[in-house]
């Protein structure tokens, strides 16, 4: 592993949508000594088939899974999430939203402690909405999953390509892969939001549910658990 490198991962379908995420990624300040680069899959067969392509093709410690709409406004994103990676060499995983406990139901944000401060596109005008959730503390707070529009990791561990052949479920499904090998799983305060979501505020639940059923046997036991009950 070169661990003064970031990676930048984005699997894609969208020309212009990527173009725009590269823009803002081209504008961030990089940490002195550190070097940046960029890997896009096209075509991939899944999400975790994509980011397992790209996460065995770098050798970056750093790497930043984000989707192709996602836009980085936080021009220090590189330092800061570097100095969270560094205040504990157990923190494993950073997610710009998350919940502190796996919802019973195994839908994310039916859990009501969502933590994280994106802005993110909704359907309503006006177009742009400013989504705040307090953070007591400064730093960042623990989760049990994080979204996956943004998974920054500091260590590998392989995506879920023989379950999840979609498109779902391998945020929550991976955030719990690191909290199990033993990684703090954790959302920044954003007192402004690090970056912007601009997914329309439409979701594509066509395989949701089949995923979601996947999901709530493979981790029947940790349903409706704190992070702290899974990883203490």
């Amino acid at each position: 592993m070169d661990e003064h490198k970031f990676c930048f991962i984005l699997c894609t379908n969208n020309d212009i949508l990527l173009s725009e995420a590269i823009h803002y990624i081209s504008h961030l300040n990089v940490p002195a000594g550190y070097t940046t680069e960029l890997l896009t899959v096209t075509d991939a067969a899944s999400m975790t088939a994509g980011y397992n392509e790209a996460m065995t093709a770098s050798n970056a410690k750093y790497k930043i899974y984000m989707h192709q709409d996602v836009f980085i406004l936080n021009r220090n994103f590189l330092s800061d999430i570097l100095a969270i990676f560094r205040s504990d060499a157990s923190i494993g995983l950073i997610g710009m939203t998350g919940y502190e406990s796996v919802s019973p139901d195994g839908v994310m944000w039916h859990v009501q402690n969502r933590l994280g401060t994106p802005y993110k596109r909704k359907a309503s005008y006006p177009p742009l909405s400013d989504y705040r959730y307090s953070l007591s503390e400064d730093g960042y707070r623990r989760a049990a999953l994080v979204d996956g529009f943004m998974m920054i990791t500091s260590t590998d561990y392989l995506w879920n390509t023989e379950d999840l052949t979609g498109w779902d479920f391998y945020d929550a499904w991976q955030s719990l892969i690191f909290l199990l090998h033993g990684c703090k799983v954790v959302v920044p305060t954003q007192r402004h939001p690090w970056c912007m979501h601009d997914d329309g505020g439409v979701l594509n639940l066509t395989n949701y549910n089949r995923y979601r059923q996947k999901f709530l046997r493979a981790y029947h036991a940790f349903l409706g658990k704190h992070y702290s009950e899974i990883m203490p």
